[in-house]
């Protein structure tokens, strides 16, 4: 391994994004929102811990030889670099200071942000929201569970949690996410009904002008995208698995912590 190398210019940031099954990371060009390394992946440490997935970004950061900015979006609510929840990571990080914890073990400082909020940032400036800088824009990221991320006049409001919305006498996101289609077996159009009574709900409370439909099952939306219907226009993510690490990258270069 050589020496650290530095970013080519102020617009190149490492992103970083903490899945529960997978840590996701590559250079971002913030000129055009897109990679400019391969995308590297390493499975999430089990247990994800905040020592072990913090050694995890260090090996990683190494191993791209990166002395520039970094940015890392994980799978909780955070406020000032705080972690305040723990969603498909170790319940261990509910109270650690994640940024100075992350920036210790770089040598430098680092920015840590939501993951949904991280994707929604990366659609609203170089996907499917690039437009949409007026009005209430809510990107909904269907997986193990439901992400969200809600924009005003094009700013962010930050740590949304609307999969935890009740619906069906549980979380929405135990009975409309991705997960919950393949272990109930759901066809497309049972599933998207599901979908469609969440996002009414969703529409009912926050009136939004636009939906970002974000997600794995973005790549298949032509199979469910028929069965819905909001007064909202649907639109499906574009940067799909790139979203997170753009997004990380993005508030680490421009605004810092949430």
């Amino acid at each position: 391994m050589g020496p650290p190398q530095a970013p080519q210019s102020s617009t190149e940031v490492l992103g970083f994004d903490v899945g529960g099954s997978g840590i996701k990371a590559g250079v971002v060009d913030l000129t055009a929102g897109r990679l400019i390394t391969e995308r590297m992946r390493y499975p999430t440490p089990q247990p994800a811990t905040p020592v072990a997935v913090t050694k995890l970004i260090s090996a990683m950061t190494d191993e791209f030889s990166w002395a520039g900015t970094v940015g890392v979006a994980v799978p909780a609510i955070i406020r000032k670099g705080v972690i305040y929840s723990a969603a498909n990571i170790d319940k261990a990080w509910i109270g650690d200071r994640a940024s100075r914890r992350i920036s210790r073990a770089l040598g430098r400082k680092v920015s840590v942000i939501n993951d949904a909020d991280a994707a929604g940032l990366a659609e609203m400036h170089y996907g499917a929201g690039r437009r949409f800088n007026k009005g209430v824009v809510i990107l909904l990221t269907f997986g193990t569970g439901i992400g969200s991320a809600i924009f005003v006049d094009g700013e962010l409001l930050p740590n949304s949690e609307l999969g935890h919305l009740k619906l069906e006498g549980s979380d929405a996101e135990h009975w409309a996410s991705a997960k919950a289609r393949e272990d109930g077996r759901l066809s497309w159009k049972r599933w998207g009904a599901r979908v469609n009574r969440y996002l009414q709900h969703v529409e009912f409370l926050l009136s939004p002008d636009l939906f970002i439909v974000g997600g794995g099952v973005s790549r298949q939306s032509e199979l469910f995208l028929p069965y819905l219907d909001t007064r909202a226009k649907i639109v499906t993510a574009t940067l799909r698995n790139r979203a997170g690490i753009v997004g990380a990258a993005w508030q680490a270069r421009y605004r810092g912590e949430t």
